[in-house]
């Protein structure tokens, strides 16, 4: 009879080399010393000292309307991304309310603290303990949805950078050759996990892929357009927003500028760092006022949404931990 691994031999298994375990320490200080560089020397410019030249940035911006823009484009998002996750499990996993999935996608913004990827975990574990969804086929839904997010930002950062071409630093025109390469990838995978090419690899039997092999075309399509208006929202808003701060960008501008950050913001480790250099780099002209802003947009949006989770909290709790059953019981 074949045994288990014992405890002894799982914890022989090798960790990662500590290069790896220290690559995003070092990415997050390169992006600091970078910052901190910019903003001594643009401070030194003025005759002034760093604090006092970020304390006068903060005390210009006009926080009430700035919350006015804020907050009515994160409550958009959190029913736009509630909406995009009913759509999903409504296709490939069960029947269930769209207002059932409020609570749980509210709450799981507490986690979106740590990781964007790990609050989708959650909702997997709701989904598996209130509607008796099998886990991997759950766990396929939240990948489709990411799938789908990586495709959302790649298509509007082409068109951004299409409408305003000459004004983008030129390794933003590498995105139209990346989008590109990303259709080829998609054709193909979609053509193989829907089984019309490579019919002999069974790859796609696995339950990871269940969304994939039930996708059609549409389903992608439905999600990018059902995304869209979050991010159209976006680019008006933050162009409003960085008004406030003493910047001028326009329309077209931020929605090439806008998938880019996001993207870099939404990925795990030393990127929401990046994010914030990023916004510096593009406007290298006014690096305090950038990298305030960069650090407030981030944030707010992050917390604020967290801060909403909270309001949920108790009744996701009562949900996910309380007796299970079907969806809609």
């Amino acid at each position: 009879m074949t045994q288990a691994p014992s405890a002894a031999a799982a914890s022989t298994r090798p960790s990662a080399p500590l290069w790896q375990k220290l690559l995003p320490f070092a990415i997050t200080a390169v992006c600091l010393v970078i910052l901190y560089s910019r903003l001594e020397g643009a401070a030194a410019r003025q005759g002034m000292g760093l604090v006092p030249y970020l304390a006068g940035i903060f005390a210009r911006v006009s926080w009430f309307r700035w919350l006015a823009l804020m907050i009515p484009y994160c409550v958009l998002f959190f029913l736009i991304d509630t909406l995009i996750l009913w759509k999903v499990v409504n296709w490939f996993n069960t029947k269930i309310g769209y207002a059932e999935l409020i609570p749980v996608r509210g709450a799981s913004y507490i986690l979106s603290i740590v990781n964007e990827q790990v609050s989708k975990g959650a909702v997997g574990l709701y989904l598996n303990r209130r509607a008796n969804v099998p886990g991997w086929e759950v766990g396929s839904s939240m990948l489709f949805i990411m799938v789908c997010e990586i495709y959302y930002l790649l298509i509007w950062a082409t068109i951004g950078v299409f409408a305003q071409w000459d004004k983008f630093p030129e390794v933003f025109h590498a995105i139209p050759s990346t989008a590109a390469a990303g259709v080829v990838v998609f054709t193909l995978s979609h053509l193989y996990f829907s089984g019309r090419i490579a019919k002999g690899l069974t790859l796609r039997e696995k339950p990871i892929f269940h969304a994939f092999r039930k996708a059609t075309a549409g389903n992608y399509l439905s999600v990018v357009l059902m995304r869209s208006p979050a991010l159209v929202s976006a680019a008006v808003v933050y162009m409003f927003a960085l008004r406030l701060f003493g910047v001028e960008a326009g329309f077209g501008e931020m929605l090439g500028y806008l998938p880019v950050i996001f993207f870099g913001a939404a990925t795990p480790g030393p990127m929401r760092s990046v994010a914030i250099l990023l916004w510096v780099l593009l406007f290298p002209d006014n690096p305090g006022e950038m990298t305030a802003f960069g650090f407030v947009q981030h944030n707010f949006f992050i917390l604020f949404n967290a801060g909403m989770g909270l309001i949920f909290i108790k009744r996701a709790t009562q949900d996910l931990f309380g007796p299970s059953s079907p969806a809609g019981a």
